[in-house]
């Protein structure tokens, strides 16, 4: 299992461009919470037609791809954060909820906070390095690059942030410092470390939160149920794209998801549960 762990998620990490937020002192407004406070019909894709937009960074990677993909198939207002916004256009079918606009999670929370706009309501980042002979590039990106981001929400008042990091971040913690998956990952400028050292900065920002931990990444089809656990659970398994999308997607729509860290993975054998209780079974910050 950890060495399947290994090939997946090293998949993961050389292709993924893998609050609401709300600070601690303001109340929390789901999509949900909004449509029931406008009076609005009971579908949901109606409800989140009337809130702002969902900026997605790494839009264009493979788990982002899904991320948008399955907001607009929500009904949700998309900007889609890209390094190289004429390829994007050939990446999405037209869609008047869809705007593309460059943004590069390396040039620091200025220019970030430009693509966000104060029209964004929440981010969701999918951001992640691709492989090449620049050690430094995962803390550039999963680093630095997170940290950005952050800075940026925080400069235009986003409310919902909603990262896609990786089971065995902390596994030194975990005593999986041994875990093959840990170790390989680690190999590649310790983009684990990376990652870790971000999701300790969104935790201190204030803007409310839900980190997403995924086991291994399948670009098959979902198979099996979502299991869901608190951080420094999971040291195995895997879990298709899709499904992270969703949880990504669920995390906004869900009040369960507020300040929390989860990890997921996908088993058969697991019974079939709603997002509200899977979120509600781990505690929060």
């Amino acid at each position: 299992m950890a060495t399947s762990l290994l090939l997946r998620h090293s998949s993961a990490v050389f292709f993924s461009q893998s609050s609401f937020f709300f600070t601690k002192n303001s109340s929390f407004r789901s999509f949900s919470s909004i449509k029931m406070e406008r009076g609005e019909a009971s579908e949901e894709k109606d409800a989140v037609k009337t809130t702002k937009k969902v900026f997605v960074a790494g839009a264009t990677g493979q788990t982002g791809k899904r991320i948008v993909e399955q907001l607009l198939s929500r009904g949700f207002a998309v900007k889609a954060g890209v390094r190289d916004v004429e390829k994007a256009k050939t990446s999405f079918k037209d869609d008047p909820s869809l705007q593309i606009v460059r943004a590069d999670v390396t040039e620091g929370p200025d220019k970030l906070a430009e693509a966000i706009g104060d029209d964004s309501q929440a981010v969701i980042c999918a951001t992640g390095f691709r492989p090449g002979f620049d050690i430094f590039t995962p803390w550039k990106v999963d680093n630095f690059g997170t940290v950005n981001l952050v800075d940026a929400c925080r400069k235009q008042g986003v409310e919902k942030f909603v990262l896609i990091s990786s089971i065995l971040v902390n596994g030194a913690a975990m005593g999986q410092i041994l875990n093959p998956a840990y170790i390989f990952l680690n190999l590649f400028g310790l983009t684990l470390v990376a990652k870790l050292q971000a999701e300790k900065y969104i935790r201190r920002s204030g803007i409310n939160y839900t980190i997403v931990r995924p086991g291994g990444l399948k670009n098959d089809p979902p198979t099996g149920n979502v299991v869901m656990e608190p951080e420094d659970t999971l040291y195995e398994g895997s879990i298709s794209r899709d499904l992270v999308a969703e949880v990504a997607v669920e995390a906004l729509l869900q009040e369960e998801s507020s300040f929390k860290v989860v990890e997921i993975v996908a088993r058969a054998e697991a019974p079939k549960r709603s997002y509200k209780d899977l979120f509600a079974s781990v505690k929060g910050q």
